[in-house]
Formats: C-alpha cells, sequence, structure tokens
C-alpha cells in the first residue's frame, strides 16, 4: 500500500479517498491525544458501532488497519483482527465462492454488529486492501477480551468501491457502492448518481438494489421489519428512504446541506448520522418516518480532529470517528 497524498490510499491498484483535500488548508501536527475529550490510540476511526454494553468496534481506514475493539469503561483499544488471539474457520456452506481469509493490506471501513443478546455477536466489516470486500466474523465476548473467528467473505464485483454494510437476519448483508474503482471524485462530488446499494445472500450472490442509485451512497441502515431502506448520498449531500421488496420502489428524498456520513439507529427511534460541510462537521438526528432533521452537535474542523464521519451513544456521550488521525472524540450527547 502507498500514498499518493494525504488522504488517498492506494493498494492493489485500488484508490480510496473519500473527501476533496484540494480546498483544504496544509495539516497542522496533531496535538499529543491525551484527555478526556478523545479515545486514542486509533487508526482512521471512520465507521463506530456498540457490541453489547462493554464494548465498541472501530474500523481502521488508516496505519496498518485490521479491526479495533474499545472498552468502553475505559477507553482501553486493541487491534483483534488480525491478532495472535483470532481465529480463523471458514464457513463454506454459507460462503462457498470466498478464497479464504484476508492476506496482506487490510484497510477497513464500514462496520456493523447484528443486535443480539449474550456473549456471541456476528460482525461484518467492509475491507479494502488485496482485496474488495464484505468480511464476516463471529465474536465471542465471553472473556476478559472478545477473540475474533473469521468465517467467510463475499468478494465485491468490478468495479464496486465498498463504504458501508448492514447485515440481514438470515446472514446476507447491504453494501453501498460508494465510488466505483474506475472513476474519479469530481462527478460524484457535484451531485451525479454514480453508486446505488447492493444485496448479498449466499444463493443469489450479488444484486442491485432497484431504485437505490445514489450519488456516493454511504451508510445504510433498515427499519426492524425489514421494509424500509435509508441511505446517505453523500455527493448530493441528501437522504434517501425506500421501499425495499416493493414493484416500483417508492422513494423520497431529502437535502441536508451537509455531506452526511455513516448513519445508525439511535436509543430513541432516529437515525443518528454525521458528516461534513466546509472545514467543520456535524451530528444529526433524522425521524425515520417524517424524515424531519434536528442538528445535536457541530464543531469546527481542529487540530487533532476533524472530517467527522459517525457519531456513536455510549454513555451520555457521543463518540465521534473520522476517516483521518489517530483518536475519537467525545462531545456531550444531546
Amino acid at each position: 500500500m502507498k500514498l499518493l497524498h494525504p488522504g488517498v490510499l492506494v493498494a492493489s491498484g485500488i484508490a480510496f479517498a473519500p473527501f476533496s483535500f484540494a480546498a483544504q488548508p496544509p495539516a497542522v501536527p496533531a496535538p499529543p491525544c491525551a484527555g478526556e475529550a478523545y479515545v486514542c490510540g486509533q487508526q482512521g476511526p471512520e465507521d463506530l458501532v456498540a457490541m453489547g454494553p462493554d464494548w465498541a468496534v472501530a474500523s481502521a481506514y488508516a496505519g496498518t488497519g485490521g479491526v479495533t475493539l474499545i472498552r468502553t469503561r475505559d477507553r482501553m483499544s486493541l487491534t483483534a483482527y488480525p491478532s495472535a488471539s483470532a481465529r480463523e474457520q471458514h464457513d463454506k456452506k454459507t460462503y462457498p465462492a470466498c478464497p479464504g481469509p484476508p492476506r496482506g493490506a487490510f484497510t477497513t471501513h464500514g462496520v456493523y454488529v447484528a443486535p443480539g443478546g449474550g456473549p456471541r455477536h456476528k460482525l461484518y466489516v467492509v475491507g479494502h486492501g488485496a482485496r474488495e470486500s464484505v468480511e464476516v466474523f463471529d465474536v465471542d465476548a465471553s472473556g476478559a477480551t472478545p477473540v475474533l473467528t473469521w468465517t467467510g467473505c463475499a468478494i465485491a464485483p468490478d468495479p464496486v468501491g465498498l463504504n458501508s454494510v448492514r447485515g440481514l437476519p438470515d446472514g446476507g448483508f447491504l453494501a453501498t457502492n460508494f465510488l466505483p474503482r474506475n472513476q474519479q471524485m469530481q462527478g460524484m462530488m457535484s451531485g451525479e448518481k454514480n453508486g446505488e446499494l447492493w444485496e448479498w445472500h449466499t444463493a443469489s450472490g450479488w444484486l442491485k438494489v432497484p431504485g437505490s442509485e445514489a450519488s456516493g451512497a454511504n451508510g445504510v441502515e433498515l427499519s426492524d421489519d425489514g421494509k424500509t431502506l435509508y441511505v446517505a448520498a453523500w455527493g448530493s449531500q441528501s437522504l434517501f428512504r425506500l421501499s425495499r421488496g416493493a414493484n416500483p420502489p417508492m422513494r423520497e428524498e431529502i437535502n441536508l446541506g451537509f455531506r452526511i456520513d455513516n448513519i445508525h439507529w439511535a436509543r430513541d427511534g432516529t437515525l443518528l448520522g454525521a458528516g461534513q460541510v466546509g472545514q467543520d462537521w456535524r451530528v444529526v438526528k433524522i425521524h425515520p418516518d417524517t424524515l424531519k432533521v434536528v442538528q445535536v452537535y457541530a464543531q469546527n474542523d481542529m487540530p487533532g480532529f476533524g472530517g467527522g464521519t459517525v457519531a456513536l451513544e455510549v454513555g451520555a456521550k457521543l463518540w465521534v470517528g473520522s476517516y483521518r488521525g489517530d483518536r475519537i472524540a467525545v462531545v456531550p450527547a444531546p
């Protein structure tokens, strides 16, 4: 893997540059990470999800990559995969076309933990580097430190450039095609529809979701009944709601005025989203029925943290991830 310029990683000829850097000022060295305002020890934590009451999962979109786990009570971080404690047990029945565990460069992007009680979890991770894929793990959190077991993968069809993933109850998943690997950023940045949502199942493989064409399809969520999709369109600074399984699909889109990135369900049943506008970032809540938007936090980029991409509720705080940097910002929850 090599660095073209700050924030653009290239692996196996694939460029991942989710943001335009041309208009940004020269980078200011970040101060040392310390204090209650941050969760330190990260590598571009672009996405964050809770895993039970005690742990959070962070992607590693920079550095050496992998899957990061964070203990919420004391903010201790560790790379859970690849690691000496991680295991590999290929579920060839569910993932028959998967060639095996990821080897070589493995930076991570979207993450999703399937809901459920107890110490066992299923984790989905978007991986870049040696291959473009969704990797699937079983997690055993019964011990002092969770143990990840890699169980399979689905290699993205060429030229899909993955961003976010959302697991489905039957073991399949949804994933967004943010920037196809043979395209440049310019069209998408101006609102041109360049990608879409995909759905994967063992029997069918990868299928495009009808009516899901988008400009920079980014975060994705699904209603509890499985009938409604919510998709963040980063390029057009919008979010749309799409019926799933209806023919023809029904779609409603709202303009947000900022580049919304990841979206996840909040405790109160709203969608919690984060994204960027100019040299600022913000966090909003979106009502799933009315699509009403309420801003809950906004901040200027600053040395040490900028480019907020995701918000996670942790106790009475919000943890805000970023596609760059070595930390997660900790801010008051609304």
